[in-house]
């Protein structure tokens, strides 16, 4: 990884590569800020002891519940890490729910049902620990270990990538910067097919019901929206016109059912049965911010088949929920039952 700043005279100066003095610094810079790594994560153990007297450097858990271990290469070698995360993967992936709680607790101080709803917006869900990724943090590997993580990923499913990060000094300011050694989407999503059901078909998308976003305004005018930053609002082009949605509204239920008639587009912009959405939704809603690209609001067109008020939305002990805008929806109990009550029997 280069880097280079560019100068009053518009040339292009190279920044200098700097050693990190200490390896403890960034356990310390994970733990504090884990958006450093690009994924979403609640850190839920730091220092983990294993039964075998191991220590795992951090353990994390995403909005699925499933488990993260991170580990730093510090001084050993890049095979003897590679060997150590595997074999500390041994360990977690037999961690019972139970147990995941206990630990999490521990360095929590906290019962993780309470951290977990404030991070994600939701309960955890019953089953943890049902797929487990692995991290390793370094500034660099040999090839002979790079091909060991990249067999594995790519052979195998095993959710296992390395993130590599490089510190620079410019001026006295430090920064650093980070990249994976393979797309971490690809790693995770190849994992995932390993063990987990075939995708139903069906999309999941999240609906707000907020001053820019009111469920009522999507059901009347035929849309889903999302804005506030590029992370809400491009999970929405993943969704292409004839796509089957189910629409979850955060701690609520399922709301809607409904087939995507026009991709994504500014908000402003989407015209459904002749009418602009800005004028259909209640007091401009989606008009904020509409000539900023970045944090305006995105919308799609949903055709809806079968909608409830939020009062009315339909849930079980355990239904799937995610926080992701939009993500594929593959838990079978869930399907079923949203079969039952949105499409009245197989669709």
């Amino acid at each position: 990884m280069n880097l280079f700043k560019v100068t009053s005279e518009n040339k292009l100066e190279r920044v200098e590569h700097r050693k990190l003095p200490k390896e403890d610094l960034l356990e310390g810079w994970l733990v504090d800020n884990p958006e450093f790594l690009g994924l979403d994560l609640l850190i839920i153990g730091r220092q983990v002891i294993t039964d075998f007297a191991g220590r795992i450097d951090i353990l994390a858990m995403d909005s699925k519940g499933d488990l993260t271990i991170i580990e730093l290469k510090r001084d050993r070698t890049p095979r003897d890490i590679v060997g150590q995360v595997l074999d500390y993967a041994s360990w977690v992936s037999g961690m019972s729910t139970e147990r995941v709680h206990d630990v999490a607790a521990e360095y929590l101080h906290r019962p993780l049902k309470e951290v977990f709803s404030q991070k994600f917006g939701m309960d955890p869900p019953k089953d943890l620990n049902s797929t487990l990724n692995m991290v390793i943090v370094a500034s660099e590997l040999d090839e002979s270990s790079r091909r060991i993580v990249e067999y594995l990923a790519r052979a195998h499913g095993v959710s296992i990538n390395t993130r590599f990060f490089n510190t620079f000094d410019c001026g006295g300011t430090q920064f650093v910067g980070a990249d994976w050694l393979m797309d971490q989407e690809e790693v995770e999503a190849r994992a995932e097919r390993k063990k987990r059901p075939e995708w139903t078909g069906f999309w999941y998308v999240n609906v707000d019901d907020s001053e820019h976003h009111r469920w009522e305004d999507c059901r009347k005018c035929g849309f889903l929206a999302a804005g506030g930053g590029r992370v809400y609002s491009d999970a929405l082009l993943r969704l292409a016109v004839g796509d089957r949605v189910f629409a979850y509204q955060k701690k609520a239920g399922y709301v809607g059912f409904g087939t995507v008639t026009r991709t994504v587009a500014p908000a402003k912009d989407l015209v459904v049965d002749g009418k602009g959405l800005c004028d259909c939704a209640s007091q401009s809603a989606l008009d904020h911010d509409s000539e900023d690209p970045d944090i305006r609001d995105y919308a799609v067109g949903i055709e809806w088949k079968k909608t409830f008020s939020i009062s009315e939305a339909k849930s079980f002990p355990g239904i799937f929920a995610n926080p992701n805008v939009v993500c594929k929806l593959g838990d079978q109990r869930t399907v079923e039952f949203l079969r039952k009550v949105f499409l009245e029997g197989p669709a």
